[in-house]
């Protein structure tokens, strides 16, 4: 196991800045996962963290070892592809020993090491089968067995689920889930699905344009994202956002928003110095039930999606389309009145400009 420590990593291909001063740290036996949408350079710092790719500035350290010059082969890290990356005329005993082979591991240590990795996977029964005679789930052991059996200080995954169906994506997420309480090995994993982020990793870095907005524990970020762009890439449905303008009634504060008002009674954010400036309010479709509460959103139903166990409506408040998480019985008609009680406390509230969490 090992640390990861990146300090000021840059990197340009020509005039495009893709990493723009990367800075982040985990922790021995960590699970940092790089979340965010194509092309905002995730897999590029992976690359650089595996030594695929070179930096343009900035320092990469491994275990306090600083691997800035380092050949990829020799930093001791194991990667798992999007592609598997299999070679389809061995079987899968010698794909998965085939690293070993070539550093020249004693047959019998490769066989144990392979035996080992094959039994943790659950794939065993499949050691004499070709790659073409597997499943994509099925490859995509095999390709972890791989890395395992290097006993890297480091696992490096680069989406390695996109690939996948639906379920098979939910089952290969627990299994890379155990595996990691099983080894305990630090772990680097680039995705761009959010449910994968928020369910693998102790650590997230959501990624924007070459810039880390946040790096948190999964449950600050849903619950305190640092900006407009967090709030809005984290949850699904995203994130309401109303705007209006911020204004003190008594002893706490209120949303002005079109023809109504939002008590913000349970906040738990310091926004005085908000007062009177416009401001946006971040909602969770979740934090909205059917009814009306201390605070009440009121609109008119445009949406109505059954989901079996939710029912996902879309009211339209003032012009506003708000998006509500409601219960499965709880299914208003189109075009009619509706009420949603508002759970303030779970409220966010960002600068108009900005788009900063106050």
């Amino acid at each position: 196991m090992a640390t990861l420590s990146i300090k000021g990593v840059r990197k340009s291909f020509g005039a495009l800045e893709v990493l723009k001063n990367i800075d982040l740290e985990l922790d021995d036996g960590g699970f940092l996962v790089l979340l965010g949408p194509s092309g905002c350079g995730k897999s590029t710092l992976l690359s650089i963290i595996a030594g695929l790719e070179p930096s343009s500035g900035g320092d990469v350290v491994i275990g306090g070892r600083n691997v800035n010059d380092v050949h990829p082969k020799d930093r001791n890290i194991a990667m798992v592809f999007q592609s598997y990356a299999l070679y389809p005329t061995m079987s899968v005993k010698r794909n998965i020993g085939f690293g070993l082979e070539m550093r020249k591991v004693k047959q019998t240590d490769r066989e144990a090491a392979v035996q080992r990795a094959a039994e943790l996977l659950q794939i065993g029964h499949l050691l004499e089968r070709k790659p073409g005679q597997l499943s994509g789930g099925q490859r995509q052991r095999v390709a972890m067995g791989r890395a395992i059996v290097r006993d890297p200080e480091l696992f490096l995954f680069d989406e390695p689920l996109s690939n996948l169906d639906a379920k098979l994506r939910v089952e290969m997420r627990t299994e890379i889930k155990r595996l990691h309480d099983r080894l305990g090995t630090s772990v680097v994993y680039v995705t761009h699905d959010q449910v994968e982020a928020m369910t693998l990793g102790t650590k997230v870095a959501v990624m924007r344009e070459g810039v880390i907005q946040q790096i948190a524990d999964p449950q600050t970020i849903y619950e305190r994202p640092a900006n407009m762009f967090v709030a809005g890439f984290i949850g699904s449905p995203t994130m309401n956002f109303l705007g209006g303008t911020l204004e003190r009634v008594g002893d706490t504060f209120a949303l002005m928003h079109g023809d109504g008002a939002l008590p913000l009674n349970g906040l738990v954010q310091d926004v005085a110095g908000f007062v009177g400036r416009k401001v946006v309010a971040g909602i969770r479709p979740e934090s909205l039930s059917a009814g009306e509460g201390v605070a009440t959103l009121n609109g008119m139903v445009e949406v109505v999606e059954p989901t079996g166990p939710d029912t996902m409506v879309l009211v339209n408040v003032g012009g506003q389309l708000i998006s509500a998480r409601l219960g499965s019985r709880d299914r208003p008609g189109l075009g009619q009145p509706l009420s949603v009680a508002v759970d303030t406390s779970a409220v966010n509230l960002f600068d108009t400009e900005t788009g900063m969490r106050i």
